[in-house]
């Protein structure tokens, strides 16, 4: 009777140290897992912050040796050891050199956009748009700017590229303007306005890179000027 009872004990207390262990292993598996699944965005975020920066470090570099050596003279090769990569790595980010400026003028697009609405205060559709191309213009380094226009106008093969940026430009525009107006009867009206102010923006960059005794900014604000009086002369 005895024995019976030791052995039951006995029995007993292996499953309480078997339910115990396993309690342990399962606290320190799924801990474990918690602590994997912290640190995965972590890590992520760590890759895609490390990727914007390979990114960023190309483009600088192509928008550099672009205007160094020259849009057509620049190689691939070039590019690759001014950003301090491969050639092959380079092709993990830009499928060619032309797509560097086509990412700036992007930038450009998406920071007319992000103005726009940013200048709701402004007043009517056409104000908002001035003042959010000002904004844009004033944010950005003028010589590089001036450059890849440059580039832009004197590649023969850029010059349709340069036609899809302006149009680029028109669509961030309208968007913005669409998203402070966003009435269905109004967007012929912002797709209007887009597109006079964009080239508002056209002829004052072409008229700063033949003069360029002022900043871009001034002669933008002459464009928008002759907009306005030309507008007052049609409607009187």
């Amino acid at each position: 009777m005895w024995l019976a009872c030791a052995r039951s004990g006995v029995l007993a207390l292996a499953d309480y140290r078997a339910s115990l262990h396993h309690v342990q292993f399962c606290t320190r598996f799924y801990g474990g897992l918690d602590r994997m699944q912290d640190l995965l965005p972590k890590s992520e975020g760590l890759r895609e912050r490390k990727r914007q920066e390979t990114l960023q470090r190309i483009t600088e570099a192509g928008l550099k040796s672009f205007i160094a050596r020259g849009y057509e003279e620049t190689t691939l090769d070039d590019i690759a050891a001014a950003a301090s990569i491969s050639r092959r790595t380079f092709f993990h980010y830009f499928k060619s050199k032309d797509e560097i400026l086509l990412a700036q003028l992007d930038n450009y697009a998406q920071s007319i956009k992000a103005s726009t609405v940013e200048n709701a205060s402004a007043g009517e559709p056409l104000d908002v748009a001035r003042e959010a191309l000002l904004k844009v213009v004033n944010g950005f380094e003028e010589p590089q700017m001036s450059a890849i226009a440059r580039i832009m106008r004197q590649s023969k093969a850029l010059q349709v590229r340069r036609g899809m940026a302006n149009l680029q430009f028109e669509k961030a525009l309208y968007e913005g303007l669409c998203s402070l107006w966003p009435g269905k009867q109004r967007r012929d009206g912002l797709r209007m306005v887009a597109m006079v102010a964009v080239g508002a923006l056209r002829l004052s960059v072409e008229t700063w890179q033949q003069d360029g005794k002022r900043p871009l900014a001034k002669y933008l604000r002459d464009a928008f000027k002759n907009l306005r009086a030309e507008i007052r002369a049609t409607d009187s």
